[in-house]
Parts: C-alpha cells; sequence; structure tokens
C-alpha cells in the first residue's frame, strides 16, 4: 500500500484540478463558510464534536493577514449563530507572523477577544518547525490573559517531551499529533515506530502533568496505546478526546465514539484548497492512500 500512495502522490500535480478536487472532497468541507456549516451540523447530529479551519498558511502582506483575522471571526460568529458544539483552528502564519510578529498579535488578540466574548474555544495550529519556538512563545504569552486557547505539539520533534514539561506548569490544553512537515533528522524522529513510541510517551507524560489532551490521530496502535494510558491513570472521558482529520478513517471514528469516547472532527474549508490537498498528499502519502481507499470502499 505504500508504493501505491506514493504513486498516487507523485502523480497528483499531473491531474487536472476537477480530478484532485475528487481526492480532495473526502476531507475538505467546501469552498466557503456556509458548506462548512453544514459540515459541522451533519457531523453534530452524528454526536462529534468539531474544529473548523479557513485553509491557508505564509501570508506575507498585512492586506491578507486582516483579510484573515476577518475570516477567523466570520467562523466564530457562524459558530454562536448555528449553535455548533465546534472549535477554531488558526495558523498564525495566515495573520502575518512570519513577516510582522507585532501585527500577528494584534490581530490574533482580536480574534481571542471575539472567541472569548462566545465562549468559543481556540486551538493554535503548529506549523513547520521554523515557527515552533515563535509559536509556542505567543501562545504562552496569550494563554495569560485568555482561557479558552489551546496549542498543538508534534511528536516526531524531538524537543516535545520538553516543550510538554515546559507549558504543563499552567494547566493547558494540547492537541498532539505525529507531525506533518518534513524536518530534518537532528530536529526530528524518522522511523516510524519511534515516532509511535514517542507519541505516547510524551501523551502519558503530558496527562500525568494534569493537561488536557486531544488525541489526534488515525493510527490504530495510537488509538488501542491512548486507551490503555487513559485506563491506566483513571480518566474520565472529560479529560481527553481523540480527534480526526474530516472524511479519513471514517469507518475507525465511528468505532472510537460507540466505545464511549469523545471524537472531534478537523473540519478544513475555504478557497485554498488544491494548495492544501497537494502539499498535505505530498507530505504524508499514507492520507492519500486513506482518501483514495474511503472514496471506492466508503470506509
Amino acid at each position: 500500500m505504500n508504493l501505491l500512495n506514493k504513486v498516487v502522490v507523485s502523480t497528483l500535480p499531473l491531474f487536472p484540478k476537477s480530478l484532485v478536487r475528487v481526492f480532495a472532497n473526502k476531507y475538505i468541507a467546501g469552498d466557503n463558510l456556509a458548506q462548512a456549516v453544514n459540515t459541522v451540523k451533519d457531523l453534530n447530529a452524528k454526536k462529534f464534536m468539531a474544529t473548523m479551519d479557513v485553509l491557508g498558511e505564509s501570508i506575507s502582506s498585512k492586506e491578507e493577514a486582516v483579510k484573515s483575522k476577518d475570516e477567523q471571526l466570520e467562523v466564530l460568529d457562524a459558530i454562536k449563530k448555528n449553535n455548533l458544539d465546534s472549535n477554531l483552528s488558526i495558523k498564525l502564519t495566515m495573520l502575518g507572523m512570519k513577516s510582522d510578529l507585532a501585527l500577528c498579535e494584534s490581530l490574533f488578540t482580536e480574534v481571542l477577544d471575539k472567541a472569548k466574548e462566545l465562549n468559543i474555544f481556540v486551538r493554535i495550529d503548529m506549523e513547520e518547525s521554523a515557527v515552533t519556538e515563535t509559536t509556542i512563545q505567543l501562545f504562552e504569552k496569550m494563554r495569560k490573559r485568555y482561557d479558552n486557547l489551546g496549542i498543538v505539539l508534534q511528536a516526531y520533534l524531538r524537543r516535545t517531551e520538553k516543550d510538554v514539561i515546559r507549558l504543563s506548569e499552567q494547566k493547558v490544553n494540547f492537541r498532539i499529533c505525529k507531525g506533518i512537515y518534513i524536518e530534518p533528522e537532528e530536529i526530528a524522529f524518522k522511523g516510524y515506530q519511534e515516532v509511535r513510541d514517542n507519541y505516547l510517551k510524551v501523551l502519558r507524560l503530558a496527562f500525568e502533568r494534569g493537561a488536557y489532551c486531544g488525541v489526534a490521530t488515525h493510527d490504530d496502535f495510537l488509538i488501542t496505546g491512548a486507551e490503555k494510558i487513559v485506563k491506566d491513570l483513571g480518566l474520565s472521558r472529560e479529560q481527553y478526546e481523540f480527534q480526526m482529520l474530516l472524511g479519513v478513517r471514517e469507518r475507525l471514528r465511528n468505532e472510537v465514539l460507540m466505545k464511549g469516547h469523545r471524537m472531534r472532527i478537523y473540519v478544513p474549508f475555504g478557497q485554498r484548497w488544491y494548495e492544501y490537498s497537494i502539499r498535505r498528499f505530498q507530505e504524508n502519502p499514507n492520507v492519500a492512500g486513506q482518501v483514495l481507499k474511503s472514496i471506492f470502499t466508503g470506509q
């Protein structure tokens, strides 16, 4: 299956955009907010929680950053208006973090003020290692003012164990994922099993230090491992949740929900679906294989 995944990914850029859209439709809610709202309504009706994500990253101009901020505010209003069981996920480079950190902080403050007013949780998505430290520093600063704020940590980074310790000095809400970006071996674990092992190591550590964790994975091994940790530590279902991407391994997500765990679905949408799709498939060929399988099997 790994070879097939790589073949699919290597040929995707050669396909017509309309064909790539067939792949993308499985895990992107649509081009606009209305489509995303309908997707979340459907998920909520099936007892899934959600987090909404406006697609995009690495914005450099002030005009684009302000527009992105306005899009985040629209999502927050839509969550409230439609009484959705949903968080907001956001990449700080969409607010100009790489080019103007002060602007990013100012725009992010607007988003967090609105989210706090509406009682909506906001999650900072983690991006490539070049911005990891800046992202964490801004999270630490904003977390002093906003308790409705969480962050993502990537288990394949060698620094993540220390980051868990550093950030859990205060009560914190993590999403823990394997990691999607291509990073050098000196800063990231490369072996498939060693990434898995570090994932469960940092997850257990985070729970032991009192953190709430979103266990973000489509990996049966990690789901089983996380369930064991939850049982070992005697955690209630209100102290954790599982998380998966829209459209990926739907049968598995249903099984996790049926076991009594809470499950949150990551719902990306927006005009930048094509760039996002190509990059995500290229960086993680297994996702392409899972999406391809789900298209033809419905699983």
